[in-house]
């Protein structure tokens, strides 16, 4: 599987307010830009943190490009995928409607009566037995089951601690984030990797391209390996 991380941060590595608000960072160049990616997606993940904050849809904006995936025999829509640990995701949320597949990855905390719920909902649960020690999903095993299932190009938009989780894991391809022209700040306000952070080793990265669109500039990196 091929994994592509997108986000957008401010000039100070900032994803959202300390509130843990929306926060617009971008603009029309670069929405364009994260649509394109996600057409060239088989699926769109995010964590539970960010349905409950933001309720996404994660759909395709554009009509021409929803088109073309079916002509290519595709569906409209990348599947969307959440990883919810404790199958957290609300029953009436977005992005349980029948615009795409969705799929949860939940961990053995979530119950059965739960998961019944969820799929209720729309949702097509992935069980995922291996947990990390924190009763986390383990993002290679889920990661795994996507592909089962026909996942081959992943985009990852957030929020920062499943960023995180998928470089401490060593399943990132590339990284696409885009700085926007302002300043946020807040000791405790989301980055682009939260989680326990690296002390020893750390991702190495390859700029490959840097582009300016809207007010900010887009710096696209391929990923040297696991952390060193």
């Amino acid at each position: 599987m091929h994994v592509v991380v997108n986000a957008a941060q401010s000039v100070d590595g900032k994803l959202a307010t300390r509130c843990r608000e929306q926060l617009r960072i971008s603009g029309p160049e670069d929405f364009d830009r994260v649509d394109r990616v996600r057409a060239a997606a088989d699926a769109v993940l995010v964590g539970v943190g960010t349905v409950l904050a933001d309720d996404p849809h994660l759909t395709l904006d554009e009509e021409d490009r929803r088109v073309q995936r079916l002509r290519n025999g595709r569906p409209g829509h990348p599947a969307r995928v959440v990883v919810d640990s404790e199958g957290r995701t609300p029953t009436d949320a977005r992005i349980l409607d029948d615009a795409a597949t969705t799929y949860l990855l939940v961990s053995p905390a979530t119950a059965e009566e739960r998961r019944e719920a969820l799929t209720a909902a729309g949702a097509e649960v992935v069980a995922v037995d291996e947990e990390t020690d924190g009763g986390h999903v383990d993002l290679a095993a889920g990661f795994a089951a996507l592909a089962d299932r026909g996942v081959d190009r992943l985009m990852v938009e957030g929020g920062g601690e499943v960023i995180y989780s998928c470089f401490a894991a060593g399943l990132v391809d590339e990284l696409h984030v885009y700085v926007g022209s302002l300043v946020v700040g807040g000791r405790d306000a989301p980055t682009l990797a939260d989680g326990e952070g690296f002390t020893e080793a750390f991702p190495r990265l390859d700029l490959v391209d840097a582009e300016r669109l809207d007010d900010g500039i887009v710096l696209s990196y391929e990923v040297r390996g696991d952390a060193e």
